[in-house]
């Protein structure tokens, strides 16, 4: 039984953050129902991890039966997240007000890369742009070259999804005390503004140059920290910041301890050269001779993996950090819980394939369900899995 048992989340099909929180709402044990817009499956998505542990229904959410069905499922929810541009559900006649009004304790998280007011707020947009908005994306990549695209991680996922699944808990939380439920208005570039909080806190100090990319202790400028390739093209990435794990480096890599020490540390003028004297070093070896000598301390060197040799690597075997879920290696659910641990309850489920159970659960009879069926408010597939 996971940390959120008990708890039903309703979830607006779509794309990108408000799939992957409904997957660690899913994970951590909540009952997580997908409302699809119909039986077909995108392509893109036919191998779409974010919908394991999930359940599915089809319903048309632009007739007022369908509307009737939803505010009936809402009724019975905990938590519903959606991912549309402000004003989409309220034209629908689903949005905050209409759903609160059927359960006053439902926490409402709205997931979007503007906000729900602002001048932007209505203008499309991915997560390259929220983070070009908040200074991310311009302190990511080498010195007088372009901006380094970050995959879609800063922005998506990390800006996105984790402060949506925060505000969604913290008004659980809330609503425990007060019985009431909330709006939680998840923005990306409000998310991505918090993640930058300590370049900020840096450069107030003093310690950070925010208008030069590689030019600070963090972004590559430092030589200590920043990759290097290796004699088989692979690379190392090197973290050895404070002074004792960089005395272990140097000690380990049988560097010149006159030349690689807490002064040529300190000194950001030096750092350049000893980058590039640093550089040929590592190149003598390839990136496994490297960490066999280095990994297993605490130099904080590690190697630079793909994303397809990094379930292979020992720690994240020992930790079983990935699991086969439909015939492919996922990650595993995180965080871990010591008594209340969070699991893959199954794999993904065909659009349609719970409407009938959920809709049993909600007190509908077999009868309303052929009825709903035949005027196609609701869908459902051929074979309806058990719950």
């Amino acid at each position: 039984m996971g940390v959120l048992s008990g708890y039903r989340v309703i979830e607006l099909v779509g794309m990108g953050p408000c799939p992957m929180a409904g997957m660690l709402f899913a994970d951590m044990g909540a009952e997580v129902i997908c409302v699809d817009r119909g039986l077909q499956v995108d392509p893109m998505y036919a191998k779409d991890m974010s919908r394991r542990g999930k359940k599915s229904v089809v319903l048309d959410l632009k007739s007022d039966e369908g509307r009737a069905v939803f505010l009936k499922l809402v009724a019975s929810a905990d938590v519903l997240i959606e991912g549309f541009r402000p004003g989409v559900m309220e034209k629908l006649g689903i949005g905050p007000d209409e759903c609160m009004a059927v359960n006053q304790k439902l926490v409402y998280g709205r997931m979007t890369g503007w906000g729900q007011d602002g001048p932007l707020a209505n203008n499309a947009g991915h997560d390259i742009n929220y983070i070009a908005l908040t200074g991310a994306l311009h302190g990511i990549g080498r010195k007088n070259e372009k901006p380094m695209v970050p995959l879609n991680l800063v922005g998506d996922f990390g800006g996105g999804t984790m402060f949506l699944v925060m505000g969604v808990l913290a008004a659980l939380l809330e609503g425990k005390m007060s019985g009431k439920g909330q709006v939680v208005d998840a923005a990306m570039v409000d998310g991505v503004a918090n993640l930058m909080w300590m370049c900020h806190s840096f450069h107030a100090a003093g310690m950070w140059n925010l208008a030069e990319r590689e030019s600070n202790i963090l972004d590559g400028a430092a030589f200590f920290y920043d990759t290097y390739e290796t004699r088989d093209g692979k690379y190392i990435a090197l973290g050895s910041i404070e002074p004792q794990f960089f005395a272990r480096f140097v000690e380990l890599a049988g560097l010149d301890k006159n030349t690689f020490n807490s002064a040529a540390q300190a000194n950001p003028s030096r750092w350049a050269e000893l980058k590039q004297q640093l550089a040929e070093k590592i190149r003598e070896k390839t990136r496994d001779e490297w960490c066999a000598l280095l990994e297993d301390s605490d130099a904080c060197v590690s190697p630079v993996l793909s994303a397809d040799e990094a379930p292979q690597h020992p720690h994240n075997t020992a930790r079983d950090s990935y699991i086969p879920v439909d015939g492919y290696l996922q990650p595993s659910p995180a965080p871990r819980f010591s008594r209340t641990p969070s699991s893959v309850l199954h794999g993904r489920r065909q659009p349609g394939a719970d409407t009938a159970n959920v809709l049993a659960s909600l007190g509908y009879s077999e009868e309303e369900l052929e009825a709903l069926q035949k005027t196609g408010t609701v869908k459902t597939t051929a074979t309806v899995e058990s719950a």
